[in-house]
């Protein structure tokens, strides 16, 4: 079994390898006391008092600042919406992501980006019931055999859809999201477009890129 620290580490190279192009990913190791790295503002408009909840938006948050850093970026709160979603600074886009271990971030410079959204899932199948409500006709991937390719589209379509959302304000649901892994492309019904970064080790890790453009 591979160690926390070893865990980060290795997602941490695949990230710096796999990011899309002008932005920055970082991943944290959740830890007990990471509740402790919210800001006040931050932890002010959390609206849950679970103890893990917190823990993990502390994590994903102190990433989110590390790479902010990176581009020289004031250390401001990252507060969020009514809907949940993280407010970024001025000029800068972004998306948060955690499981049960590890939070991630992803940022980058609203020029490069209108949207970015992450997730990230443990390298495991879907269960079949739920596999049947995501990948849909017209979604692609690499080998239907493969066990972890019904999870790998889960993975991309919650990342697509955190990107478009802040573009367009709509809930998008499974069918509104079609992804096409082989090619590394979505299409929301919205008419929006993203570029897929997808990698599988040590978890699955779905990275989506609206251009400047909107696609």
């Amino acid at each position: 079994m591979t160690a926390p620290d070893d865990l980060v580490a290795d997602l941490q190279a695949i990230l710096d390898r796999s990011a899309p192009p002008g932005t920055g990913a970082a991943c944290r190791r959740i830890d007990r006391d990471d509740a402790a790295m919210l800001l006040d503002a931050e932890a002010a408009v959390l609206t849950t008092a679970v103890p893990a909840a917190r823990r993990a938006s502390g994590a994903a948050r102190t990433a989110a600042r590390r790479l902010l850093a990176r581009f020289a970026a004031a250390e401001d709160p990252i507060l969020r919406t009514p809907a949940g979603a993280p407010v970024w600074p001025t000029g800068f886009v972004g998306s948060l992501a955690h499981d049960d271990t590890v939070a991630i971030a992803v940022v980058g410079r609203s020029e490069v980006a209108a949207g970015l959204g992450v997730d990230v899932e443990p390298a495991e199948p879907l269960p079949a019931d739920v596999a049947d409500l995501v990948v849909l006709p017209g979604d692609v991937v690499a080998d239907p055999t493969d066990p972890l390719s019904s999870r790998l589209v889960f993975v991309a379509k919650e990342a697509v859809y955190k990107a478009v959302h802040p573009l367009c304000g709509l809930v998008l649901d499974w069918p509104d999201i079609t992804v096409d892994l082989v090619a590394g492309r979505a299409v929301t019904a919205t008419g929006h477009v993203a570029e897929l970064f997808v990698t599988r080790a040590p978890r699955l890790v779905a990275m989506a890129r609206v251009a400047p453009n909107g696609g």
